[in-house]
C-alpha cells in the first residue's frame, strides 16, 4: 500500500506542472492560471490538513488566515504602488512589493491570530470548537467589511502584482512555478512534521488525549502549535491567491471559503500527504467543467462529496492507494 500511495503521489506531483507547461507551450495562459489556482488552493488545504488531518481539529475558521494573507498582499501592493508608508507615526514603516517579505508578514500576523484564537477555541472540542472558530472568522470578516480605508465591502484591487526577485511575476508560467514551489515546500514540511515525534504526539492526541496527558504531554500545547503552523501556511496561500486574482476582498474571509478548504481535504483524502493536491484538482475541474454548464454546479459537487463521505472516506487518494498506512 505504501508503494501504491507513493506512486499516486508522484503522479499527482507531476500532472499539475505537466499540464501547466503544456498549456503554456500551446499559448493557453488561461489553463496555466487554472493550474496556478490548483496549486494555491492545495497549499491552503495543506495548512488546514495539518490541523484537521493530523490533529482532528475541524476548523471552520481557516478563511480568517486565508483572508489575512490576502489583505496583507493587497495592502502592501497598494501602498507600494502609491509610494506611501504603511505607517507614518509613531515610526515610519515603508511598504514593499517583494513577495517574500509579504509572505513573512502574512505568516507572522496569521500566527499571532491563530495563537489568540487557539488559546480560546482549543479548550473546547467537537461542535463547540467548530462554532468558536467560525465565530472568530466572522468577526474578522465583518471587520474587513467595515474597513473603508481598504475597500470595505468592495474589496481592494491590486494594480500591479507583487514582485519576486529575478522573476517576472506577470508571466503566467513564472507565477505558477512560484506557487507550485511553495506547495512542494509545504508538502515537504507536512511530511516531516507528520513523521516526527511532534506529529506522532499530535495524532495520538487526536485519538486519545487522556492517554497522551497521562504520559506527560500537554494536548493543548501540541494542538496549539499545530493550529498556529496551520494558520501560517494558509495565510501564505491567501497572499498568493490575492496576487493571482489581483484582488482581495471580504469573500476571502467568508465561512464559505473555510468550507471549500474542508471540501478539498475530504475529496482528496483527510490526513493524506497529497490529499490537498488531489482535492484541489477535483474541485477546480468541477468548478471549470460544471460551472460552464450550469450556475448550480455546487449541487453536483455536493452529491459527489456526499458519496465520498458515505462510501469512500479515504477520498481520491484512498480510492487509488488504499487505506491509510499507520505506523
Amino acid at each position: 500500500m505504501a508503494d501504491r500511495e507513493r506512486l499516486v503521489n508522484i503522479a499527482l506531483a507531476l500532472i499539475v506542472p505537466a499540464c501547466a507547461l503544456a498549456a503554456y507551450g500551446m499559448g493557453e495562459p488561461f489553463y496555466v492560471t487554472l493550474a496556478t489556482r490548483i496549486a494555491i488552493l492545495a497549499l491552503a488545504a495543506v495548512g488546514l490538513n495539518l490541523a484537521l488531518g493530523l490533529g482532528g481539529l475541524v476548523s471552520f475558521g481557516h478563511a480568517a488566515f486565508f483572508g489575512i494573507g490576502g489583505y496583507a498582499a493587497g495592502i502592501f501592493a497598494t501602498h507600494a504602488f502609491n509610494q506611501t508608508p504603511l505607517l507614518a507615526s509613531p515610526v515610519v514603516i515603508l511598504a514593499t512589493s517583494q513577495m517574500p517579505v509579504i509572505w513573512l508578514v502574512s505568516a507572522v500576523v496569521a500566527g499571532v491570530a491563530a495563537l489568540l484564537i487557539g488559546l480560546i477555541s482549543l479548550r473546547t472540542s467537537g461542535v463547540y470548537f467548530i462554532m468558536i472558530t467560525l465565530a472568530f472568522a466572522q468577526m474578522i470578516y465583518y471587520f474587513a467589511i467595515s474597513w473603508p480605508a481598504y475597500g470595505g465591502e468592495d474589496g481592494l484591487s491590486i494594480t500591479m502584482r507583487n514582485s519576486f526577485p529575478g522573476v517576472n511575476t506577470l508571466n503566467p508560467l513564472s507565477f505558477f512555478l512560484i506557487a507550485y514551489g511553495l506547495l512542494l515546500l509545504a508538502l515537504f514540511a507536512f511530511s516531516r512534521l507528520r513523521d516526527s515525534r511532534f506529529g506522532s504526539a499530535l495524532q495520538a492526541t487526536r485519538q486519545n488525549e487522556v492517554r497522551v496527558a497521562s504520559i506527560g504531554i500537554r494536548p493543548l500545547r501540541i494542538r496549539l502549535v499545530a493550529f498556529i503552523l496551520s494558520g501560517m501556511i494558509t495565510a501564505v496561500a491567501g497572499a498568493l491567491f490575492a496576487d493571482l486574482n489581483r484582488f482581495t476582498g471580504p469573500s476571502m474571509l467568508s465561512w464559505s471559503m473555510s468550507g471549500e478548504l474542508i471540501v478539498l481535504i475530504i475529496l482528496g483524502g483527510t490526513g493524506r500527504l497529497f490529499g490537498p493536491v488531489a482535492g484541489a484538482i477535483l474541485f477546480v475541474l468541477f468548478e471549470f467543467a460544471l460551472g460552464g454548464l450550469t450556475e448550480h454546479w455546487q449541487l453536483f459537487l455536493g452529491l459527489i462529496l456526499l458519496a465520498v463521505v458515505l462510501f469512500g472516506r479515504g477520498g481520491l487518494i484512498g480510492l487509488l492507494a488504499g487505506k491509510v498506512r499507520h505506523g
